[in-house]
C-alpha cells in the first residue's frame, strides 16, 4: 500500500515542529501527531535556556524576529566558582548566543509555524497506540483520537515524544539511564532587579548548582539544584529550603519586592536517558533519543539539532530517493559523534560530586582567563567537541594561566552588586 505520508513524527514539542517544519519545507508529506489537543499546551517543566548551539536551526527556521519580538533574552551567562566568577565576553569580545524563552511561549509558536507549513498535517489529541510493521521495518502507527482509532502510514516514523518515548518502547529499542545524584526545584518571579541586563548566572557550589535566567515578560527563573543529601531538607519545607538555599549564593539574587508568578515546581528523579536514535524504518530525536542533565540546559539545543539533523540526512531518502537505511545510518553517526562526548562528561558529573582535577585546571583558568573563559563559553554552549575543549593545546594554556596568576596574583573581579 503505497503510504499516505512520508514522515509520521509523535510529538509535537520541539523536536517534533521542527523537524515537521524542516521536512515539508523539503517537500515532504507530514503527520505531526500530538497527544495533547490544546494547540497553546507547552512542557512545563523546563528552565527555558535554549544553548547557542540550537540558534541556527531558530534561524534557518525563520523565527529569530519573532522570538526576539516575543521579548525573548539573547542569553550571556556568569559562572560563580571558588575561584572567582568566569565572565565571557567580559573584555567586549562578542560572542554566540542563545535564547531565554519561556516554554508557554515558545512551545505554540513552533505549533503554529508547523501547521501553517504545506505539507504539515497537525493531528491534536491523538495517542500512539502501536506501531504498524512490515517488510522492512516499522511502517506507520495507529492512533486513538477524537475520531477513534486511525492507521497512519508512512515510511518513517520518527519519536520525539520525550525521555519517556513511547515509540521506542513500541518498537523494543534498549535505554541506557544513569543515576543523577542531584534534584532540582525552580520557581518565576517577575520584577528581580537586572543591574547587569540579561545576564544568566550560574553558582558551581560544588556539588550544589544553581541559576538565575531572565526570560521573556520580565520574569526570572530561578533554579536551584542541590545533592541529593539535601532532599530531606526540601521535603520538610520546600518553600523555605528554596529561598533559603538562594538566600545563600554569592552575591545571591534578592527576591524581597518581587513577584513569584508560578508555584516552586521540580523533579526529585531524574535520570539521564540514551537511546540509540535509529531502528528500522524508525528514528527519535531530542529527549526521546537522549536525555540529558538538566544542570546544564542542552535539552531544548539538542531537541532542535537533532530535528535538523534527521531532516538533513533522510529528506530525499523518505520521498523514495535514495537508501532510508543508509540516511538513517548517516544520522546515526552525527548523533552520535557530536553528543556523545557531552554526555559522557554529564553523565560523569551528575554523581553530585566536587569538580575532579581536569575541572578544576579548566575552571580556574577561565576565571583568572579572558580567552579561556571564552573557550569555556564555546564549550557550555556545545559548540565545540569535548576532544577541542581538552586538547593539548588547551589544557597547556590552562596551566600557564594558573602558573602565572600563583607568580602574579590578581584581585578577583566580583559584583558589587546582588545579581
Amino acid at each position: 500500500m503505497k503510504p499516505r505520508y512520508d514522515v509520521v513524527i509523535c510529538g509535537a514539542s520541539i523536536a517534533g515542529c521542527t523537524a515537521a517544519t524542516l521536512y515539508a519545507r523539503r517537500g515532504a508529506r507530514v503527520a505531526l501527531v500530538e497527544r495533547r489537543a490544546d494547540p497553546a499546551a507547552y512542557k512545563v517543566l523546563c528552565t527555558h535556556f535554549i544553548q547557542p548551539c540550537g540558534q541556527p536551526v531558530l534561524s534557518e527556521l525563520g523565527l529569530i524576529g519573532e522570538l526576539e519580538a516575543a521579548g525573548a533574552v539573547r542569553n550571556a551567562a556568569h559562572y560563580w566558582t571558588r575561584w572567582g566568577w568566569i565572565r565571557p565576553g567580559a573584555d567586549g569580545r562578542s560572542l554566540p548566543y542563545g535564547y531565554n524563552v519561556r516554554r508557554e511561549t515558545l512551545d505554540p509558536m513552533l505549533r503554529r509555524l508547523a501547521a501553517g507549513t504545506p505539507g504539515v498535517d497537525l493531528l491534536l489529541g491523538h495517542t500512539v497506540q502501536r506501531l504498524l510493521t512490515g517488510e522492512g521495518g516499522t511502517t506507520g502507527v495507529v492512533t486513538e483520537g477524537p475520531d477513534g482509532p486511525r492507521e497512519l502510514r508512512a515510511r518513517l516514523v520518527v519519536g520525539a515524544d520525550g525521555r519517556d518515548s513511547t515509540v521506542a518502547k513500541l518498537a523494543g529499542l534498549p535505554a541506557k539511564e544513569a543515576g543523577n545524584g542531584r534534584f532540582s526545584y525552580f520557581a518565576q518571579f517577575r520584577g528581580l532587579p537586572r543591574p547587569d541586563g540579561d545576564t544568566t548566572y550560574a553558582w558551581f557550589r560544588e556539588p550544589d548548582v544553581a541559576y538565575a535566567m531572565p526570560n521573556d515578560d520580565d520574569v526570572t527563573v530561578i533554579a536551584v539544584i542541590p545533592s541529593a543529601e539535601r532532599l530531606a531538607e526540601f521535603r520538610d519545607d520546600l518553600p523555605g529550603a528554596y529561598r533559603r538555599f538562594v538566600a545563600s549564593l554569592p552575591n545571591a539574587p534578592s527576591l524581597y519586592g518581587a513577584e513569584q508568578v508560578s508555584k516552586i515546581i521540580g523533579t526529585v528523579h531524574y535520570p539521564l536517558v540514551s537511546r540509540a536514535p535509529v531502528g528500522d524504518g524508525l528514528a527519535l530525536i531530542g529527549d526521546a533519543a537522549l536525555t540529558s542533565d538538566p544542570l546544564w540546559g542542552v535539552g531544548c539545543g539538542w531537541a532542535l539539532q537533532s530535528a535538523q539533523w534527521l531532516v538533513e540526512a533522510t529528506a530525499e531518502a523518505v520521498q523514495g530517493l535514495g537508501s532510508l537505511p543508509r540516511a538513517l545510518t548517516r544520522y546515526r553517526r552525527k548523533h552520535r559523534s557530536r553528543l556523545h562526548g557531552h554526555q559522557h562528561l554529564i553523565s560523569d558529573y551528575a554523581g553530585a560530586r566536587p569538580f575532579n582535577p581536569i575541572e578544576r585546571l579548566m575552571f580556574s583558568a577561565a576565571a583568572r582567563d579572558a580567552g579561556m573563559a571564552e573557550h569555556m563559553h564555546l564549550f557550555g554552549s556545545r559548540l565545540t567537541r569535548v576532544r577541542d575543549f581538552l586538547s593539548p593545546v588547551a589544557m597547556a594554556r590552562a596551566a600557564a594561566v594558573n602558573l602565572r596568576h600563583k607568580r602574579h596574583p590578581r584581585p578577583e573581579l566580583v559584583p558589587t552588586h546582588r545579581v
